[in-house]
């Protein structure tokens, strides 16, 4: 909790980022930062702008164009008692590096029957709706909630970046904290100044309502809740917005506690449809609160198609509008 004497500043997300991790390299000097382009240059989104003036080329660290690289350093770092933050310059890079996450990263606790675990942040910007060329723009989310081990961590808005990254940093097993990139500068948020955490696998409740429950993280926030408004000024339903911060683990109590008020879900995702997280979190309430439902779940997602370049991008992402027109089919199909 925030307290009233704490100091507080309006921050962007970018900037909470950059607030989090500069807390964490003066409060920990085995806490150190890797990846392209984010010393000397800032990051291409300055994320850690400044922050090697501050603490140097040991511990703010430009590496090769090597995906698979990052990930392998990091790993050996964290093993021999370092808190790794590696940065993928876009979450669509990241695939190079896959196979350092799957065959080593989550596995080594197991492996070693708890005798080492892997305290590693991946910082992964993703998401549509920069108009980025091919890569830039993926929302691959799913593929990372199937691995065991592995905790993915979506935040929506300032004061959560920084709360939930402090987290992250502090876990002892890898985090992917994965950063909507279209949410970076698009709104601010009051932010205490001082170290402060949220805590990993508890969602947060944006709005309460009675007649529909809407699931969504990260980008899909915003539309969501300009969604839950237009359908409370045109028809006056009551939308609880769920805002899950975490995939993996995920918070089942407070999913269950709204599905089972209101009996009506809409998912929100911009990852394509098929097998995206939608399809797990319909899984979950079909097996867990099955006869709480009035309706059959609606998902609205990205299309199953590659993210379209530039002037058709938005016609891609999920937005107000197909929400809405999503909140309405659930209401009305009896």
């Amino acid at each position: 909790m925030t307290s009233s004497l704490q100091q507080t500043k309006e921050l962007t997300m970018v900037q909470a980022i950059t607030d989090g991790l500069k807390i964490m390299l003066e409060e920990d000097p085995t806490t150190m930062i890797l990846g392209e382009d984010i010393g000397v240059n800032g990051g291409v989104f300055r994320a850690t702008d400044g922050l090697l003036e501050q603490f140097g080329e040991h511990r703010v660290i430009d590496t090769p164009l090597a995906e698979s690289g990052i990930i392998g350093t990091s790993i050996g770092l964290a093993l021999n008692g370092f808190k790794p933050i590696a940065e993928m310059q876009f979450q669509g890079f990241i695939y190079p590096a896959f196979e350092q996450i799957v065959s080593h990263a989550i596995r080594i606790r197991t492996r070693t029957l708890g005798a080492f675990t892997v305290p590693m942040v991946i910082r992964a910007p993703y998401g549509a709706g920069i108009h980025a060329p091919e890569l830039h723009s993926d929302s691959m989310e799913a593929m990372f909630t199937h691995l065991p081990g592995l905790k993915v961590v979506i935040p929506s808005n300032a004061y959560d970046a920084k709360g939930l990254l402090i987290s992250a940093i502090e876990d002892p097993d890898p985090v992917l904290f994965m950063e909507p990139m279209r949410t970076y500068r698009s709104t601010r948020a009051t932010v205490p100044s001082e170290k402060y955490s949220v805590k990993i696998g508890e969602a947060s409740t944006l709005t309460t309502g009675e007649d529909v429950t809407i699931l969504a993280y990260g980008n899909m926030i915003s539309p969501a809740l300009a969604a839950a408004k237009q359908a409370k000024e045109n028809d006056n339903v009551n939308v609880e917005v769920v805002d899950l911060r975490t995939l993996y683990p995920l918070d089942e109590q407070t999913i269950l506690e709204s599905v089972e008020k209101t009996g009506r879900v809409v998912i929100v995702h911009e990852g394509h449809k098929t097998s995206g997280f939608g399809a797990e979190l319909i899984a979950f309430i079909n097996d867990k609160a099955l006869f709480s439902l009035r309706n059959p779940i609606v998902r609205v997602t990205g299309y199953d198609v590659h993210v379209p370049f530039f002037s058709i991008e938005e016609h891609y992402i999920p937005n107000a509008t197909r929400i809405y027109k999503a909140i309405e089919t659930v209401l009305h199909e009896e």
